[in-house]
């Protein structure tokens, strides 16, 4: 679950920059923490938990500049292309106080010109554990657990110094940041009818990097969901549940002497996003597939055409 993002808009000396940069920019926008938000499913309900594996995708193949498709010969990165598989726990010990804990593991295909001579076209496939994230949640605002906040940390866990012998994998592109994040992050879930068939939720979280490596701070990270679902067919004994959101995301520039290309990181996101629960007491399954409909990036970045995200879990 996550929550807020702070809005950073493009300075003039960053534009600048841009602008009068006469090279070629090697830049990736990942934007993994957007997987974080629209899962409406993982709300609390009550006392116990909920183990659940989440398969996410994305494969990065566009490049785009500002708000538009560019050049693919504008940026050095080809294509990005990574499966994050993740394994989490969320508790609650009473119907006020819990927990949630995330392991991911990922793999990723990179495709950038680099090489011997710069300008070979290198391909790099890896995978290793990523950043594991702790948080506390507290939900003890009303009766039905309607409302909550979250809170916590994003560990270094993830591999952040994988290369090659010419060093063509960036910072930017480690499936670890190197860095230990706060988290703060929020719902807000309601009936919209007296039925209780047709509900609305509303979440998001902001990462905030806290403590950094080598020189080295990721931007800050804001991604926030709001959506409504319906919950009044069945088939059998199985609930099914259409699912439609918005969601909105936002990262600011990269700092450091070690950031690839400062000037060349950062964007703003919308996304639509259509999905279905699946509920058979106690599994649960949830997809859905994350289509954006607006996206600026600083300078020359890629991204993906499309997001998906699949969620199996079990209430214990």
């Amino acid at each position: 679950m996550t929550f807020f993002r702070r809005i950073n808009a493009i300075g003039l000396s960053s534009f600048l920059a841009v602008i009068l940069a006469p090279e070629l920019c090697r830049a990736c926008a990942c934007g993994c923490g957007v997987f974080d938000v629209g899962t409406s499913s993982m709300f609390p309900e009550g006392e116990g938990g909920t183990l659940y594996l989440e398969y996410d995708y994305q494969d990065q193949t566009h490049n785009w500049s500002g708000s538009s498709r560019a050049p693919a010969a504008n940026n050095d990165d080809k294509e990005i292309r990574t499966h994050f598989v993740t394994v989490g726990l969320e508790y609650m010990f009473n119907r006020q106080w819990g927990m949630q804990l995330e392991v991911p593991y990922e793999n990723r295909y990179f495709k950038t010109s680099g090489g011997a001579s710069g300008n070979d076209i290198v391909s790099l496939n890896w995978g290793d554990l990523g950043d594991i994230r702790v948080k506390g949640i507290y939900t003890g605002f009303s009766d039905d657990l309607s409302t909550g906040v979250t809170f916590g940390f994003k560990l270094p866990t993830g591999s952040y110094t994988f290369n090659d012998a010419f060093n063509d994998v960036d910072r930017d592109t480690e499936i670890g940041t190197g860095s230990t994040d706060v988290l703060l992050g929020g719902y807000h879930r309601q009936n919209l009818t007296s039925d209780f068939r047709w509900n609305w939720f509303a979440q998001g979280e902001l990462d905030l990097p806290a403590l950094t490596r080598n020189d080295y701070r990721p931007g800050i990270e804001l991604d926030a969901a709001a959506g409504i679902y319906y919950s009044g067919w069945r088939l059998g004994n199985v609930k099914i549940s259409p699912v439609a959101q918005v969601i909105g995301s936002e990262r600011t520039r990269d700092t450091g002497s070690a950031a690839s290309n400062p000037v060349a990181s950062g964007y703003q996101r919308i996304l639509l996003s259509p999905g279905i629960e699946l509920h058979l007491h106690p599994m649960m399954l949830y997809a859905d597939v994350e289509l954006p409909v607006y996206e600026h990036v600083t300078g020359n970045q890629v991204v993906a055409p499309a997001l998906f995200k699949l969620v199996v879990s079990f209430q214990f």
